[in-house]
């Protein structure tokens, strides 16, 4: 499947953003599909948030009542609704999917697949 990320943009403290991720090539129905973020200066990618084919979602403790995964299986689209938002959200946020179980958040080696990212600036 390939994956490509929009939606990313500038924002001040305290708004808004949705991310989308369209799929080709594949359904994404048939993966486990999260999303990743990379921190200005730091090599690691972290796990965001990521949604089970069974529409179970979770989320690491930073983004929690913040943030929101979903999936449009008929749009072939994954999203990530993200209010409330921070300047130490600031990142480039990756799409991720994988084809058997699900990534867990702390190995992006778990990742099968990536979107090309979309960048995040959020201001105080």
């Amino acid at each position: 499947v390939q994956l490509v990320e929009s939606g990313g943009g500038s924002v001040q403290a305290g708004g808004s953003l949705r991310l989308s991720c369209t799929g080709s090539g594949s359904p994404i129905s048939s993966y486990c599909m999260g999303w990743f973020r990379q921190l200005p200066g730091n090599e690691r990618r972290e796990g965001v948030a990521s949604i089970w084919l069974s529409g179970r979602t979770t989320y690491t403790d930073s983004v929690k009542g913040r943030f929101t995964i979903s999936r449009d299986n008929a749009k072939n689209t994954l999203y990530l609704q993200m209010n409330s938002l921070k300047p130490e959200d600031t990142a480039m946020y990756y799409c991720a999917a994988r084809a058997s179980g699900c990534m867990d958040r702390s190995r992006p080696s778990d990742v099968h697949y990536w979107g090309q990212g979309t960048q995040v600036t959020v201001s105080s």
